[in-house]
Order: structure tokens, then sequence, then C-alpha cells
């Protein structure tokens, strides 16, 4: 393999000739090779980083710390990089030590090279245009990282509220198309009162629905930034006006309302707003679990579960048994959500183990709030699109269960008082005969009022004057 050689406080490290990235690069190459998870992974957050490289130029142009000729080779760079051009040369694993600094030179270097072309150079050539003297100007990795970390959580979000949404109509729709199917709710796992299916899709969509809010929420908590406050948060080596330019140019470039956090020495080593971010996405990874589990339970059997709802048939179900069906894509969810739950305790972990005025676990809370939201968002898509769209309701299982169902008793108890209901149960449960059988029997009620007590309009809402 062609080389080029190039030198850092450590000594000569020889680079493929045709890398665009460079020897920090390289040694985290050689060194970090923990998930096989790149930068790349993640088209986010290469334009979030490069979007804050872009910022940094303008605004060290505007004020004169950047030549101009250089400041230009690096927005154009970066305009480059931020529509899709050389993502695959950002090649740093995401877990790292350096509290992200590979990442940062991974960024820089790629940036760099890619002006010198611009300028009329090779690359490598350094000394017509470096990474950290020009490149990452009035820039530490504890700022420009952090930064662009907030910036690609909100990136990332956007896809993922627009597949939540839609998953949620989804469930809307059913619900619609289900409304007229009256069937027995469960609790405990054990008969209560009626329902139509359409009231549990229904629940569904406004249970997962709530979380596009929260989101949004956990969001806007994002676009508090510590750009301009370099090391620590005290700003060394900047100018006076670079924090309000750099901010202020990102939050044009990005299109996010970003603004400056009111103390960049907390903001350098606060985690808070990821940990919160990262709450809500194991919040919602619980609910979508949840609705999963009853997905299964619902459409168990097909002859000897509940079998009120029929899921699509998407592949074959056993290597041994002939015609079973497996409902995959709901379990394949259930570990979705199951894995996203594990993250936020790993977000929850690096967070507090930050030290003094720097968090050097922060690569850890990148890596899993983009894994978690990609993750997220395949998932969604995948149960809407092969399962959700697709359920289809077995009445008629759902009629027998109502029929034989003892907890239908309790919309008599208004009438027949609390302790004639529990007998009716008990002997409906000790006999085999149904309620309706029992109450007739013993001359309770009478078939009209039964009848009306017993209809789907008494049972399914709030009781009127009319009973």
């Amino acid at each position: 393999m062609n080389t080029r050689t190039e030198h850092d406080l450590l000594g000569d490290l020889p680079v493929p000739a045709d890398a665009w990235y460079g020897i920090q690069t390289q040694r985290a190459l050689n060194n970090f090779s923990i998930t096989g998870v790149p930068i790349s992974h993640f088209p986010h957050l290469v334009r979030a980083l490069v979007m804050v490289k872009k910022a940094a130029a303008m605004a060290n142009r505007d004020l004169g710390d950047l030549e101009p000729h250089k400041a230009e080779a690096i927005i154009a760079a970066c305009d480059d990089i931020i529509g899709g051009t050389l993502h695959d040369q950002f090649v740093v694993d995401l877990i790292q030590g350096g509290a992200g600094t590979s990442t940062n030179m991974n960024a820089n270097e790629v940036i760099a090279n890619l002006a010198l072309e611009k300028l009329g150079h090779g690359k490598g050539e350094y000394q017509h245009l470096h990474p950290n003297d020009d490149v990452n100007r009035s820039q530490s990795t504890n700022d420009a990282y952090p930064t662009a970390v907030c910036l690609a959580v909100q990136f990332a979000a956007e896809p993922l509220e627009q597949v939540i949404t839609h998953l949620k109509e989804s469930l809307e729709e059913k619900g619609r198309q289900f409304d007229h199917v009256v069937k027995m709710g469960r609790t405990q796992l054990q008969d209560a009162v009626p329902m139509t299916l359409g009231q549990e899709f229904e629940a569904f969509g406004v249970n997962l629905g709530e979380d596009i809010d929260r989101l949004h929420e956990a969001s806007r908590l994002l676009c508090e930034v510590n750009l301009g406050g370099t090391a620590i948060g005290t700003g060394i080596n900047t100018h006076p006006l670079y924090k309000k330019l750099a901010v202020g140019y990102l939050a044009q470039i990005s299109g996010k309302p970003l603004v400056s956090a009111s103390n960049l020495v907390e903001a350098s080593s606060d985690m808070g707003a990821f940990v919160l971010f990262s709450g809500i996405l194991k919040r919602f990874a619980v609910k979508l679990g949840k609705m999963c589990n009853d997905l299964r339970l619902l459409s168990s059997g097909p002859r000897t579960g509940l079998g009120e709802i029929l899921l699509p048939a998407v592949q074959p179900g056993s290597s041994i048994m002939p015609g079973k069906v497996n409902p995959v894509i709901p379990e394949a969810v259930n570990q979705t959500a199951y894995q996203v739950i594990a993250s936020d305790l790993a977000v929850t972990l690096a967070a507090e183990a930050g030290q003094l005025q720097l968090n050097a676990m922060e690569p850890m809370i990148v890596y899993n709030l983009l894994n978690s939201m990609k993750m997220l968002g395949s998932a969604c898509s995948m149960l809407d699109d092969r399962c959700i769209q697709g359920i289809r309701a077995n009445t008629e299982q759902c009629a027998r269960h109502l029929d034989n169902s003892i907890g239908i008793v309790t919309a008599l108890v208004p009438r027949i008082g609390y302790a004639n209901a529990t007998r009716i149960a008990s002997k409906a449960l000790n006999t085999g005969s149904t309620v309706r059988e029992l109450v007739l029997d013993e001359g309770l009620l009478d078939a009209e009022a039964l009848d009306r007590l017993l209809s789907p309009r008494s049972m399914l809402a709030p009781a009127g004057d009319w009973l």
C-alpha cells in the first residue's frame, strides 16, 4: 500500500497515501477497535461536526484570526462534506479514549486535506493549511465535540419523530377499522370488562404519540451549547467576540435555534441534557415493548390462545413444526426495546463518571444515543410496514370470548347489586353456565333489561339515566 509519512508529538507514522485523514486519525485506528462502528455510520454526526468547523472558520475569518483564503477553502471543504462528500473518511470508532479528541481530529484532518486540494496542494502539506492551527482554530475538542453532539442528536431525532408519527397514525387507523369489534378487556391476564378492539388500538396510538412531544421538549434543551468555551469553559485562545459569532453562524448553518450556555464551565462538564434525552428514548422503548407484548398475547394461538387478532405471516416459524408462524416482528421490536433500555443505563453511568471540568466518557453517550435512535427508527418502520398495517381482527373469536366471559356481570352490578353479581359469577365459573342464563333463571332481570345492560352501548361507555 502506498503511504505518506506524517508527524505529530509522538513521532512519524505512515498514513495511506490516498486517505483524506491524517496521523492522529491513523493512531486512533490503531488504538481503538471496540464497536466496529465508525463515525460515518451516523451521517448526522458527520454533518454536525463539519457544521461546527464551518461556523468556527466563518467567525475566525470575520475577526481576522484566519486568513481569508484559508477560511474560504475550509468553508468550501465543509460545504462539500455537509453535502455528502468523503463521509467514508470519518473512520474512527465511536467508542474511544480522549473525550472525543480522535473524532474531532478526524474531522479536522479530512477538512484540512480537502481544503488543501482546493488550494492546489497535496494531502499532508500542512504548512499551507493545518488541521490544528487553522481548522481547529479557537476550538478544543471539549467544546467542538459536545456542540456537534447536541446538533447530531437533534438531527437524528427528526426522522425518528417522523416514523413514530406514522406508526401512531397506523395504529389510529386500525382503531377506526376495529371500532365495531367488541371484545373482553383484561387486567392481570384475567377477564375484566368489555371494550372494543378499536379502543385497544386507539390507546396504543395515543400512548406512543405522547413521546413525540417529549422528544421535542428534550431537543430544545440541546440547543444550549458550549461552543467558545474551548478547553474547560474559560474561552482560552479565543477572541472576545468569537463565541457570539460562532454560535450565531452555527445556528444559521444548522437551522437550529442554538444559544450559548449561560455558564460555559458548567456546560463543558454537564451531561444532564443527554441523560434526559436518553430517558425519553427509554420511556418510548418501554411503551413500544409493552405494546408488542400485547400484540403477541392478542395473536397467541391461533387456536389455543387468545387469538383475537391475526398478525401478517411474514415467514415460517419453525424448522420442525409444519404450519407454525411466529410473531417475529413484535419479537424483534421487543429485543430492540431491551437494547435501548440497556443503553440508557450506559448513558447514565457515563454521565455520572465525569470528573471535574470534563466528562471523558462522552463518546459512549454519543454512541448509545445515536444507536438507540437508529434502532428505534428502524424498529418502528418495520413494525408499521410489516405488522401493524396488515393486522386483521378475528371477530368470531372476540365474540366467543365475550359470550363466555364472566366479566360481563360487572355491567349488572348497578341493577342486581355486588353480592348477587358475585354469586352469579361464582356459579357461572363452577357450572359452566353463562351469566345471561343464570340471571334469567333466577329472575333477577327480565330479558329486555338484560339485553339493554349487556349491549355494547351500556358496557363500553359511562352509564346514563336510561339504565
